[in-house]
């Protein structure tokens, strides 16, 4: 790939930076994660996923929220592969998806707000 030349010298040298650029849909990727993750309610499900695994009452009740309005956050999620559900008779369980994407996402979650994962019984 040939090195765009740049308006402007710094006297810095740009042509690995440049020619390692990812593509526009690798950006748009992390703002779609980005967008799922900008409401605090759907951050604080997510997070909670990541420590178990749960039916939409329970969250409700965890959350504090109606069960429509953890819903659509569970929908949301879900669709932005950010968690998994398994149904069992009449009940829809949901936990965090087993990826790396989800682990660091999880990670950053904690280290960002200073938190720790509660301790596993």
């Amino acid at each position: 790939m040939p090195t765009i030349p740049l308006p402007h010298e710094h006297g810095q040298i740009m042509e690995h930076t440049i020619n390692e650029i990812p593509t526009n849909q690798s950006f748009q990727t992390i703002s779609d994660i980005f967008k799922l993750l900008s409401d605090s309610s759907r951050v604080r499900i997510f997070w909670l996923l990541c420590h178990c695994e749960e039916c939409v009452i329970n969250l409700s009740a965890m959350m504090e929220m109606s069960s429509p309005a953890v819903s659509h956050h569970l929908k949301a999620l879900k669709a932005g592969n950010l968690i998994t559900s398994q149904r069992n008779g009449k009940e829809v369980y949901y936990k965090a998806a087993d990826t790396q994407q989800v682990k660091l996402l999880h990670h950053m979650i904690e280290d960002l707000m200073d938190i720790t994962c509660p301790i596993q019984k």
